[in-house]
Order: C-alpha cells, then structure tokens, then sequence
C-alpha cells in the first residue's frame, strides 16, 4: 500500500503566515483610521528669535540647537541684535536641586530627590508679552547608597541630562501655541 504524504505539517505554518499578515493589515488600518501619525517638528508663528539667557547653561545650549534644527527659524543670542527678533525669549537659566528625601536608622541618605526648574517668558523686542513667565519644573526620585557614590553620580547626571530634554520639549510645545 502506498503512503500518502503527510501535509498537515505544511499547511499549518501556511496558515500562520496568512492569519498574521491579516492581523498586521488590520492594525494598520486601525491606527490609520484613528488619526495616529508621528510627533513632528513644531510649527511657529515667528521666524527669527533671541534667547536671552545665560550661553553656558546647559539647557540654554539645547534649546539653541533643538530650534536651529527645526530649520525653519534663525535663533540670535546677540542682545545687540534684539531689534531683529521676532520675539524674544528671557530667563535667568535653570536651577538643578538635590533634597534628601529619606534616611536610614543610622542617619545614611538612603532616597534623594533631583529637580531642574526653568523659567522663562516670550516678548515682542517692543515688551508685548506673549508668554507671561512660566515655569517648567521636573523631579524625579533617586535611590542612593554610599558604597556606590560615584555610580549614583554618574546615574544623577545622566538623570538631569533625561530631565532637561523634558523641560526643552515643553518648551517647544509651549512655543509653538504662541501666534504673534
């Protein structure tokens, strides 16, 4: 008697395939319909602004970079140049906190908390306000152990670097809810 050959074992893997392209065609015809799409550059009302703020703060320096590279705006930091400014955005910098938050029994720090505050305001050269001052505040919990204080350094700076990326984006947004 011959044998027939055994084709369940084909027609199974065949039938995987074919339910998940059709699961993947429906997802993306669900994220399609629901209005999804990526988050995109910022658009503003301005073309050209000046960021009076201090040049060595590190926030300031991102900010710079994140509306040049936006490619639609001209970013001054001359205040000479302040008359050819759309708009002008102020502020003093940021400040970075460091508060103990717990302890142990022994008096050892074992919880710090990490804050960045910013504040900022946006005004036309001529002192229009648009934005009144408005600050943006981040905190974020660390643990902490003296055997490992150079580690928990390292993780605190690369925390605030996390932080004041944050604080940029929501300046950005903030940014760009203005009309001039």
């Amino acid at each position: 008697m011959a044998r027939r050959p055994d084709l369940s074992n084909a027609i199974v893997p065949e039938r995987r395939r074919v339910l998940a392209a059709g699961a993947a065609a429906c997802g993306a015809a669900l994220l399609a319909g629901c209005g999804f799409q990526l988050r995109k550059a910022p658009e503003f009302a301005f073309k050209t602004i000046l960021l009076a703020m201090p040049t060595t703060s590190a926030l300031a320096i991102e900010l710079r970079r994140q509306l040049e590279g936006t490619g639609r705006l001209k970013v001054l930091t001359d205040a000479a140049q302040a008359a050819q400014a759309d708009v002008v955005l102020e502020s003093t910098g940021e400040v970075r906190d460091r508060v103990v938050v717990s302890i142990t029994g022994t008096g050892e720090v074992r919880e710090v908390q990490l804050r960045i505050r910013f504040r900022f305001r946006l005004r036309t050269p001529d002192g229009r306000e648009l934005l009144p001052f408005t600050e943006i505040m981040r905190q974020i919990d660390q643990s902490y152990s003296e055997s490992a204080a150079l580690s928990k350094e390292q993780e605190a700076l690369m925390l605030y670097q996390n932080m004041q990326s944050d604080v940029v984006q929501q300046v950005l947004r903030r940014l760009a809810t203005v009309k001039v």
